[in-house]
C-alpha cells in the first residue's frame, strides 16, 4: 500500500497563510519524502520551545537528559539497522510516567533538525498533551478527522524549530477505544508505515485498558515502555511487558532519576542557568537493545 492510497488527492503545502493551502498530488507527497532535507508538502507550526516543553534535547543540550536522549537515539538506530524497525509505540505502565515528555525529545534528537522525516502521531486520545506543551494552538487531529470521516494527513504539521512531524490527537474523546480499534487508525498507521517516514513515534495510551494497547501494538514494530523512578510499580512494568509480549519490548526508560544534572553540572556547568526548569533526568537507555527470549 502506498501513502495517501486511503487518502484523497489532496494535501498542505507550507505557506505564509495556512489557511490558504494549495494541493500537491500523493506523487509530489511521495518524492518530497524521499528527499528528506527538504520540507514535506504540509503546513508548519512555529513553537516557542519553552522550559514548560521539556524538550531538554532542544533547550538544554548539555544537560544530563538531553545527553541521555542522544544515547536513546543511538541505540534506536542500531537496533533499526539490524532489524525492521520504522513503527516504535511509546507507552507506560501508568500516566504521569513521562512518555509524552520521551516521545518529544525521541522524536527531536532523531530529526536532527529535520534532516530525517520524523512523525509523532498523537495516539493518547484520552489525554492530549503535545499540542499544548509545544506552546501551539489547537487544530484539528485525529479524533476531528475519525469524527467527520476527513482526510488525517491534511492534520499533519511540521513543528519548527524542532524539524519534526506532528498528527495530534486533537480533543479528547468520549469514547477512545473505539478510534483506537477502528480500521480508521488501522489503515491510517499501515499507509504512514508504508511510507518513507525514516521514524513514526506512536505517543500511545498506558497500557490500561490493555485492548487499546494491543490494538495499536499490531501496527507497531517495537515498543519503547516508560517508567518513573520511585513511583512505577515493578509489578506494573512486568505486567507490562507480559500484555505486550516481551519480544516486542526493545527497552525501557526510567523516568526521574535524582543526582544526574549534579554530575554533568561540573562538567558544563558554566554555560547553566539556575533559573532552568529542571529536566526529568531519563537513565536507563542503557537498557535500549534487542530483549533477549524468556526461557
Amino acid at each position: 500500500m502506498k501513502l495517501l492510497d486511503i487518502m484523497p488527492d489532496r494535501i498542505f503545502k507550507p505557506v505564509i497563510e495556512k489557511d490558504a493551502a494549495s494541493s500537491a498530488s500523493p506523487a509530489e507527497f511521495l518524492q518530497a519524502l524521499e528527499r528528506a532535507d527538504l520540507y514535506l508538502p504540509v503546513a508548519t507550526e512555529v513553537s516557542p520551545v519553552s522550559a514548560e516543553s521539556r524538550v531538554v534535547a532542544h533547550n538544554d543540550p548539555r544537560s544530563a537528559g538531553a545527553d541521555r536522549f542522544r544515547l536513546a537515539q543511538i541505540r534506536l538506530k542500531s537496533i533499526q539497522a539490524a532489524r525492521k524497525l520504522k513503527g516504535l509505540l511509546i507507552t507506560s505502565p501508568l500516566p504521569g510516567d513521562g512518555k509524552s515528555t520521551a516521545a518529544l525529545n525521541l522524536a527531536t534528537v532523531l530529526s536532527e533538525k529535520g534532516k530525517h522525516p520524523v512523525l509523532l502521531l498523537e495516539a493518547d486520545v484520552y489525554r492530549p498533551a503535545l499540542v499544548k506543551r509545544l506552546g501551539l494552538k489547537p487544530w484539528p487531529g485525529l479524533t476531528e478527522c475519525y469524527k467527520r470521516g476527513s482526510d488525517p494527513m491534511l492534520a499533519i504539521r511540521r513543528i519548527d524549530p524542532l524539524g519534526f512531524y506532528l498528527l495530534p490527537a486533537g480533543q479528547p474523546g468520549e469514547d477512545g477505544s473505539s478510534l483506537l480499534q477502528s480500521n480508521f487508525v488501522s489503515q491510517l498507521i499501515q499507509g504512514l508505515s508504508s511510507s518513507s517516514f525514516s521514524w513514526i513515534l506512536i505517543d500511545a495510551p498506558p497500557t490500561t485498558p490493555v485492548a487499546d494497547i494491543l490494538a495499536l501494538r499490531a501496527h507497531a514494530d517495537a515498543t519503547l515502555l516508560i517508567a518513573r523512578a520511585g513511583k512505577t510499580p515493578r509489578e506494573a512494568i512486568e505486567e507490562s511487558i507480559r500484555n505486550l509480549g516481551r519480544d516486542h519490548v526493545v527497552g525501557i526508560i526510567l523516568n526521574g532519576v535524582e543526582g544526574l544534572d549534579r554530575t554533568y553540572s561540573k562538567y558544563y556547568g558554566y554555560g547553566r542557568s539556575e533559573s532552568q526548569v529542571k529536566p526529568t533526568n531519563p537513565k536507563t537507555f542503557d537498557s535500549l537493545r534487542p530483549q533477549k527470549h524468556a526461557r
